[in-house]
């Protein structure tokens, strides 16, 4: 009884399973990713062309609220909850803070942000809304 086998490979790929691994690493990073929320505010006007990302986002209102990373802080705490963002960051060299002013918010508030943010080594910078013109 001479039968012969056949040894050959099946050259076909299947791609269910990649496409499975994708979908799955998809909802993961959608799931995981940080949103950055800003709420509206009436922003001062610039020039800037600049678009930096933000790791750390400080909101101040005029009416004395403050945020930091969307979480609301009295203005004591603020400085404390900004160095923890700042300390949860991996790269702080390479840390960006955001500082959100509303239009009219003295800038001897804005300062100590920018100053501790430099204390780090991270970058501060101050949104603004394009200039209409």
């Amino acid at each position: 009884m001479g039968l012969k086998r056949s040894n050959r490979a099946n050259a076909q790929f299947n791609m269910s399973s990649l496409t499975d691994i994708i979908f799955l690493l998809l909802i993961f990073f959608m799931l995981t990713s940080n949103f950055v929320q800003i709420r509206p505010f009436d922003l001062p006007q610039s020039d800037s062309q600049t678009v930096a990302p933000t790791n750390i986002v400080v909101e101040l209102e005029r009416s004395g609220a403050v945020r930091v990373n969307s979480i609301e802080v009295s203005e004591t705490v603020m400085l404390h909850a900004l160095r923890d963002a700042l300390e949860e960051v991996n790269d702080q060299a390479n840390a960006t803070v955001t500082i959100v002013a509303e239009r009219g918010v003295p800038f001897s508030r804005i300062v100590p942000v920018m100053n501790l943010a430099a204390e780090r080594k991270a970058r501060a910078i101050i949104a603004t809304e394009p200039r209409r013109g």
